[in-house]
């Protein structure tokens, strides 16, 4: 009954996340765990990790079918710049397009603004004669002899990973093929990224700096891949192993260590997928997805049952929520906001005397002060055992014993000392500004999006999600709020609920007013193909579906909008519907269309994944009583500062139907839910918390 188990770990900057399910005697079976992260060795983690929980399953590496993994480390590698020594091989003339960027500045008025240092110094941006024109066409061949000269001084500089951008390469990758040709042949050992296979798309400085990013993570990556891959191995684990993709998708070891850089949102991706899930299940169509961790919280928001999906994506901000301000990545991404509230971030007050919290966490080692792991600086998770929010005997499951002395004198000295405050009141003013920073991310988020709160629902997850969920949607305006079952490892069981997928872009520029159906459909049959032969690896004969977008704006405008294809060979009546989509999606976003103007087609992406099952309906159980709680704690609200004892549930002895209403706490072993006052808790039928804001 266990041999088709399913397993997914989840490394986040803090704890490491684990789950696994498998079919047993009364339906589908699931057990959890969360283990400290290992920075040094995140294998190592993985590896404790997974023998705990299947020694808690009672399950053997031999019950094990899949294994899904998703990971920080590239993300990470490129904030803390702890990559390879990488160079960057460039069309003569174009060596400082990384530097120079599109010259926008993300503050118009700071004259001492800081920009984003690129990755590869200018020393390692070696241009190579060769130009290609904007068809693909040769104008000036690629100098091999200039070439062999190039790499002799790379292995002088002892370089460790090359990227290769030429002008006009999505067009044409011949000259970048020859080029990583002759390299094979005289430093075989080198690892290379194409910048016409790792974003085939036009804007010279979003495809070099993906270019660049991937081979800069792609040393440490593919050794960690590999690491991880004989780790499970040795441990008798013979199931393929999966990595959870920025996009949503699930792909192959081999695929990831080649472009890593898909990699980069992988973990918050899998909680969107989670959110998306849960979403199906109650028919929420409608979702603000919060998932809260030990180092971020990310927000994503959820419609008619899916995530919003992006092309672009920015790394390594030096301006804090400021778009433009990081590097720019040309890749398939679940559209999320990701903002340093977890809860290890390190609380200060700054100049002003103004309580600041994050970007900066303590992680695992040494972690929070209240850890006793070393870490003397107060981070969010002190700040809530300050006010009584967890059992310092009973947090992660018991098995990271808290102190709450050392949450108090570091509050104390750090926070409070500088405000004249105690250590409780110190706590609420932390948490109380990071559930702002939270809720002004949201806001700002819908703004951006076109969007607002009313009639949504949250799904809170994540080990903070539930103890801050309440708060963060009464500020925002949410009145209803979900914790699904397994809420503290959330990205993990996402992971499980994802298709086998891959996404392909390239850029083939179109006006409707000359349109080209054969070139387009030429074009979309070889993406189509690409994408299928990558996922038929992991498929193992699923049916799959298709996605087909094309990237669309009226000529001279600066960005374009998405538009969905039909998944088939276009004809020319397709064309004029095309159009009349655009102008549709345009005035959903701008309210009115541009009367007689052309559009042209900047790129097109197809999608190939594996199904995703719909979600069976749950009867919902009638109103009863809750148990009797296991205890009372003092717990300080943070929206009047007021104590009071509140009723502590424990989660598991709730059946389908129990009602309580707040304040309370409903405890479970990865996280705790805050029922604040006001609110009233149900179990669902599927064993979810649903809260309602009770009205006044």
């Amino acid at each position: 009954m266990t041999r088709g188990a399913r397993l997914a770990v989840d490394i986040g900057g803090t704890f490491t996340d684990l789950a696994v399910e498998w079919a047993g005697p009364g339906g589908t079976a699931r057990q959890t765990a969360k283990v400290l992260t290992t920075p040094h060795a995140p294998e190592q983690g993985v590896l404790e990790g997974i023998r705990v929980l299947l020694a808690k399953a009672g399950l053997a590496p031999g019950d094990i079918a899949l294994f899904v993994h998703g990971t920080t480390l590239a993300t990470n590698a490129v904030i803390e710049r702890k990559g390879a020594r990488t160079a960057l091989l460039t069309t003569e003339g174009f060596r400082d397009v990384l530097a120079l960027g599109n010259e926008s500045r993300y503050d118009q008025y700071d004259l001492d603004i800081e920009l984003p240092q690129p990755l590869v110094p200018r020393r390692w941006r070696v241009p190579v004669p060769e130009r290609l024109d904007n068809t693909g066409k040769v104008l000036l061949p690629l100098d091999e002899a200039a070439l062999r000269e190039r790499v002799a001084f790379l292995r002088a500089e002892g370089i460790e990973s090359l990227a290769i951008g030429f002008l006009h390469a999505f067009r044409n990758p011949a000259h970048e093929q020859r080029a990583a040709a002759i390299l094979r042949e005289l430093w075989p050992e080198l690892p290379v990224s194409l910048s016409s296979e790792v974003s085939p798309e036009m804007r010279e400085w979003e495809r070099f700096s993906t270019t660049v990013a991937n081979a800069y993570v792609q040393p440490l990556m593919a050794s960690y891949l590999h690491r991880l891959r004989d780790g499970v191995q040795a441990a008798g684990f013979a199931c393929p192993l999966f990595l959870m993709l920025s996009g949503g998708g699930l792909t192959t070891l081999e695929t990831a260590a080649r472009f890593p850089i898909r990699l980069v949102e992988s973990g918050p991706a899998g909680g969107a997928i989670f959110s998306a899930h849960v979403a199906r299940q109650r028919g929420f169509a409608n979702v603000l997805s919060f998932d809260m961790g030990g180092t971020t919280a990310k927000i994503c928001l959820i419609d008619d049952f899916r995530p919003q999906n992006s092309r672009t994506f920015e790394v390594a901000r030096v301006g804090r929520f400021k778009k433009g301000s990081g590097l720019p990545l040309r890749i398939p991404v679940i559209e999320m906001v990701e903002i340093g509230a977890g809860g290890g971030s390190i609380a200060q007050v700054d100049s002003l005397g103004r309580i600041q919290v994050g970007p900066e966490s303590a992680g695992a080692d040494p972690g929070p002060a209240c850890y006793g792991r070393g870490g003397t600086r107060p981070a969010v998770t002190d700040s809530n055992l300050a006010l009584g929010r967890y059992d310092p005997k009973l947090f992660a499951g018991g098995n990271l014993p808290l102190f709450p002395e050392r949450a108090r004198a570091a509050l104390a000295e750090h926070v409070g000392g500088r405000l004249g405050l105690d250590a409780p009141m110190a706590a609420l003013g932390v948490v109380e500004m990071v559930d702002e920073n939270m809720a002004n991310a949201a806001r700002v988020h819908a703004i951006e999006s076109g969007t607002g709160y009313e009639g949504r629902v949250m799904i809170a997850f994540g080990g903070g999600g539930p103890v801050h969920g309440y708060r963060v949607a009464e500020k925002v305006g949410i009145d209803r709020v979900l914790v699904p079952s397994g809420a503290g490892v959330g990205s993990a069981i996402g992971f499980l609920r994802a298709p086998v997928g891959y996404e392909v872009v390239r850029s083939l520029y179109q006006r409707f007013a000359s349109f080209d159906v054969a070139a387009v459909n030429a074009l979309l049959d070889d993406m189509v193909a690409e994408a299928e032969q990558v996922v038929a690896a992991g498929a193992f004969g699923a049916a799959t579906v298709q996605t087909r977008i094309a990237y669309m704006r009226y000529v001279g405008q600066g960005h374009e909008i998405a538009v969905r294809l039909p998944a088939r060979t276009l004809t020319a009546a397709d064309v004029a519907a095309i159009r009349a989509e655009y102008d549709a999606e345009y005035s959903r976003f701008f309210d009115r269309p541009v009367p007689g103007s052309d559009v042209e087609v900047m790129s097109f992406a197809v999608t190939v994944a594996t199904e995703v099952a719909a979600a069976e309906p749950v009867a919902e159980p009638e109103a009863a009583p809750a148990p009797a709680p296991a205890r009372t704690q003092a717990v300080r609200d943070t929206a009047t500062g007021e104590v009071s004892d509140w009723a502590v549930y424990d989660r598991a002895a709730m059946a389908p139907g129990a009602t309580l209403r707040g304040p309370a706490i409903v405890a479970e072993a990865e996280t705790s839910t805050l029922v604040g006052p006001g609110w009233r808790c149900r179990v669902d039928g599927l064993g979810y918390l649903e809260l309602v804001k009770e009205a006044a």
